[in-house]
């Protein structure tokens, strides 16, 4: 099961991708308007969406094409967007960085958060912003103090993101926060791949395009800590509630990793399009202030 956020007449709604296109839930149940509100349902949900695709699945109403609505994140109204850095080998090594012993975890906001086919801001004070194509995790429950074996459970589904960065700013201080959480830094895909979907989350292909041309090809195979790992070790400092999202690193290929000589850092116009295999795409285009 794949679900997705798109706004329809103004307001959000969660609906679910099929082969006939998009399956209005909100239009068919008001009582559910978001893909948090669908998590929160758990089981009860995901029984509740294939009551209502059986009971409306004839009425072409209720379905949309793709590309005719307006993208939102997969997720809103998250409580914690979280992030963990140097989390693959080969980046580790290509920023001359030591593989972290534990996990490296810091945060955006909900202002980083946008949408596909949406505009990226580069800020005024940055010259120097960078592209970082990243699984999601997503949290289907109430997670604290779980074991790495049980972790899976805890997880709803995946996404594609963009830990979008601003080198410059990222470094003026130990902490990372000022260049990675300004507006519009988290693209997120519409999608949601339900976490029984995908057979194994730490095989998965992710690229990163910029105007066209593969900056990142690498495989969720090269995470240093995988999913579970991640879920478990978080919920042991802090309570993980339905639908906040776990950012889980990204591969080589950074701009941040290339020679200085050759370090072309996003500029107005590049397009930067993330792909991980059974789960979709994230599209934005850079505009500067």
């Amino acid at each position: 099961m794949k679900i997705m956020q798109f706004f329809h007449k103004g307001s959000l709604h969660v609906g679910l991708v099929t082969p006939d296109g998009i399956f209005d839930v909100t239009a068919a149940e008001a009582s559910i308007p978001t893909a948090l509100d669908l998590i929160k349902q758990e089981d009860a949900g995901k029984k509740a969406i294939n009551q209502l695709l059986e009971a409306f699945g004839d009425n072409h109403d209720y379905f949309h094409d793709k590309q005719d609505v307006v993208p939102a994140p997969a997720v809103t109204g998250s409580e914690k967007i979280l992030c963990i850095g140097l989390n693959y080998a080969k980046h580790a090594k290509e920023s001359g960085m030591e593989e972290p012993k534990e996990p490296i975890v810091f945060n955006k906001f909900a202002n980083s958060l946008t949408a596909d086919r949406q505009n990226v801001v580069i800020p005024p004070d940055s010259n120097k912003v960078d592209y970082e194509a990243e699984l999601a995790i997503i949290i289907g429950k109430e997670a604290s103090h779980i074991s790495t074996q049980e972790a899976s459970d805890y997880i709803y589904g995946y996404a594609v993101s963009n830990d979008v960065s601003a080198r410059d700013l990222q470094f003026k201080s130990p902490q990372w926060l000022i260049g990675k959480t300004c507006d519009g830094f988290c693209p997120l895909g519409t999608d949601v791949v339900l976490r029984d979907e995908i057979d194994d989350p730490g095989n998965l292909e992710i690229k990163a395009y910029v105007n066209g041309e593969v900056r990142q090809h690498s495989n969720t195979s090269d995470m240093i800590f995988n999913c579970d790992e991640i879920v478990s070790y978080v919920s042991r400092f802090m309570t993980l509630k339905p639908g906040d999202l776990i950012l889980t690193g990204t591969p080589e290929g950074v701009i941040m990793g290339y020679p200085k000589e050759k370090q072309e850092w996003l500029k107005t116009g590049d397009n930067v399009k993330i792909e991980i295999e059974q789960i979709g795409s994230v599209e934005n285009t850079f505009v500067k202030k």
